[in-house]
């Protein structure tokens, strides 16, 4: 009995084993056989992919360290290639969504194609525009192409369903084209739309499950947070545009990273751009994504300027109000008419290291209107995009007569005894030319002192324009500045530059060249670097605007600009005195009148005495004609201390007067100083300087 029972039991279990091994072996081929596609389809459902990352642009601060130009943390839309779906069909739909989802949160995607977005379709740009023949050449089609084919041939290349709205169709077919220009592929994600609210990138990553290939990755976007302050030259990142590509990428751009388009943004790209990392992107099959950082982004290079933005702010504020008063006729005399006064432009210079220190054009405007609204700036009365500082070409006037008076000393044809008559006229062969009054006999001290026009013609006349010319270009007019940013290099008065023109030179022109009238065109730039070479007895130094380069944390400093010798004027110490000797007392004459029947216009002008500052100033003014036409500017250059300069500076005032009253105003913006006018007696006022140092407090003068 007990064996059968055994027996009985080894027949159960090998039974059940049999069972069992059967059941196994068609699981087995179940799962190797029958469902092997599925299987197999499961296992490659995991998916990695490499994505850039994108590295932050270096900050551009002042040379204080205070931020001009920074980044914040922005959020854009791509598509991944690698996770997009494969079949067109489904791509459509990944599109469409995403689309629908931006829609929703009133957000509009990048869509350049230039066609209405409602049937009847019709281009938005005229049809020779360069933007429809790039249609035609994407698309392949004829020249003669309408709206509609371009529309047609989009639905047939991607295979937009029939099913979709004329709406639905039109999206699609504005992104698909869109992905053309975007070079999009496996190594260049496709960006849907940049800076989107944190609210809208949530959506899209919460549905990431929904919209294969869809995702958002972090950027920056420059934030200029004081958008008014030098905006000239700072100026501004934008797209790079389909022309700019094929050398951009040779150097490693993406066409859907941003460039410098002007200023320093343009200029110090190379140090601003930094260099873009990598990450390995899994999508599992359960739908989890992972990333993994493979090579890590470095941030560009912060940019320090030599600007210091408080005085950039004050200049700019000096030199609008001023302009202002000259137009509403607070510093206008009764036979004068400024009303047509409305730009100018300053230039202030370190006088021992060529870094400049401010840098104002009026009208101003703000880079954040700019990239908000390009029209109404471009547009806006003034020309506030018109730089001129850098690139406004000006004639000088009489402070040229520093260039001719050095000249004149340098090449032995006058010495600081020699003297020449002014009796306000003279005749030079066929001409008759005159003077602003009659000076007697003077040596050059008198002759810069008080502007005489007469006693440069006479000198110009003995040493001839090519003396003249070599030392123009030996200051630096007409030549490259070689500034960090585009400045005009303007041009000088000769046979040459009258043929180029298309006038015609005639002898007379030699007598204007040498007071810096005739058709000689300088920056107030190169104003400024004339008369910081003259502080500099002789020494022209290159002016700079980037002071040094940091990390981007600014931890380190990594390189600072040096300064550069660009041409040694061979002038005597003892000739520079002399010269020097005269722009202090034409800065003695800046002082306000000190009698005036209002009470009230000497009280306002006494503002201006340059005799009120602690220490002698140098300055040369001039009243050019302003181009052909019948109306003036006012020019101004010179430095301070006179007899131990730090800064050089220039102002032109176009269409007024009175450029020299900026003066004061500039120094007193730099050195911190204080003003206020003081009551003498009736009708004479003095000025007060305060916030000196403490041994120089008893040098503010009476006016």
């Amino acid at each position: 009995m007990k064996k059968a029972f055994e027996t009985l039991r080894i027949v159960i279990i090998t039974a059940v084993l049999a069972v069992a091994v059967v059941f196994a072996g068609s699981e087995l081929m179940k799962i190797q056989v029958v469902d092997g596609e599925m299987y197999l389809q499961m296992s490659r459902s995991s998916k990695t992919a490499t994505q850039t990352v994108s590295a932050a642009r270096g900050q551009i601060v002042d040379t204080n360290g205070v931020p001009l130009v920074k980044n914040r943390v922005s959020y854009n839309v791509v598509i991944n290639r690698s996770f997009f779906p494969d079949s067109k069909e489904a791509q459509n739909e990944v599109i469409l969504k995403v689309a629908k989802i931006l829609k929703a949160d009133g957000i509009m995607w990048i869509d350049d194609l230039p066609i209405t977005r409602e049937r009847p379709y019709a281009y938005t740009l005229d049809e020779n525009d360069r933007k429809v023949s790039q249609i035609h050449e994407k698309l392949r089609l004829n020249s003669y192409a309408t709206a509609e084919n371009c529309i047609d041939a989009l639905v047939k290349e991607y295979d937009i369903s029939k099913n979709y709205t004329n709406e639905e169709k039109r999206i699609i077919a504005g992104v698909r084209y869109q992905m053309i220009l975007a070079d999009f592929s496996s190594s260049t994600d496709y960006v849907f739309v940049k800076d989107v609210p944190i609210e809208t990138a949530s959506k899209i990553r919460e549905l990431n499950y929904q919209i294969s290939g869809a995702g958002v990755v972090e950027d920056a976007v420059r934030v200029y947070s004081s958008g008014d302050i030098f905006p000239h030259g700072i100026g501004y990142v934008g797209p790079i545009y389909a022309e700019e590509y094929p050398a951009l990428k040779e150097a490693g751009y993406l066409i859907n990273d941003t460039v410098g388009k002007a200023g320093i943004e343009r200029a110090m790209e190379t140090s601003l751009r930094g260099k873009r990392g990598e990450k390995i992107i899994t999508v599992s099959s359960d739908g989890e994504i992972t990333e993994e950082i493979t090579k890590e982004a470095v941030p560009g290079q912060t940019v320090m300027l030599t600007i210091d933005s408080e005085f950039q702010k004050k200049l700019q504020n000096i030199l609008g109000e001023f302009i202002g008063s000259l137009a509403d006729g607070t510093l206008t005399k009764q036979d004068y008419d400024f009303t047509a006064c409305s730009s100018g432009a300053i230039v202030v210079e370190d006088v021992k290291t060529g870094a400049i220190k401010g840098v104002a054009t009026w009208p101003n405007y703000d880079i954040n209107d700019l990239i908000n609204d390009y029209s109404s700036v471009l547009s806006a009365d003034g020309q506030p995009l018109y730089n001129r500082a850098l690139d406004g070409l000006y004639r000088p006037g009489s402070v040229m007569k520093t260039v001719t008076a050095t000249a004149a000393l340098s090449e032995g044809v006058i010495t600081d005894q020699t003297k020449l008559t002014c009796n306000l006229n003279m005749r030079y062969l066929d001409i008759e030319v005159h003077c602003t009054g009659s000076h007697g006999s003077i040596n050059v001290v008198t002759a810069l002192q008080k502007s005489c026009n007469i006693f440069f013609y006479q000198v110009v006349q003995q040493m001839g324009l090519d003396g003249l010319l070599k030392y123009e270009s030996l200051y630096g007019l007409g030549e490259s500045t070689g500034l960090e940013i585009p400045s005009a290099k303007g041009y000088l008065a000769s046979p040459d530059t009258f043929a180029q023109l298309g006038l015609e030179w005639t002898v007379g022109q030699v007598l204007q060249a040498a007071i810096g009238q005739s058709e000689v065109a300088v920056t107030p730039l190169q104003m400024c670097s004339l008369a910081a070479t003259i502080a500099n007895r002789g020494v022209r130094l290159r002016p700079h605007l980037v002071e040094s380069l940091w990390d981007y944390n600014m931890t380190e400093m990594l390189s600072e600009t040096e300064p550069v010798e660009d041409a040694v004027v061979p002038c005597s110490a003892e000739d520079y005195d002399t010269i020097i000797a005269g722009m202090k007392l034409a800065a003695e004459n800046t002082t306000a009148a000190q009698y005036y029947e209002t009470n009230e216009q000497a009280k306002y002008l006494s503002q201006f005495s340059l005799q009120a500052l602690p220490y002698p100033a140098a300055i040369k003014t001039g009243t050019p004609q302003a181009s052909n036409e019948a109306t003036q500017n006012s020019t101004v250059v010179g430095f301070y201390p006179a007899d131990d300069p730090e800064i050089a500076f220039a102002a032109v005032i176009e269409n007024g007067e009175y450029s020299k009253y900026l003066v004061r105003k500039i120094i007193e913006a730099y050195y911190g100083y204080e003003s206020g006018v003081e009551e003498v007696s009736k009708g004479i006022y003095r000025s007060v300087i305060t916030n000196l140092p403490e041994s120089d407090t008893s040098e503010a003068a009476l006016n």
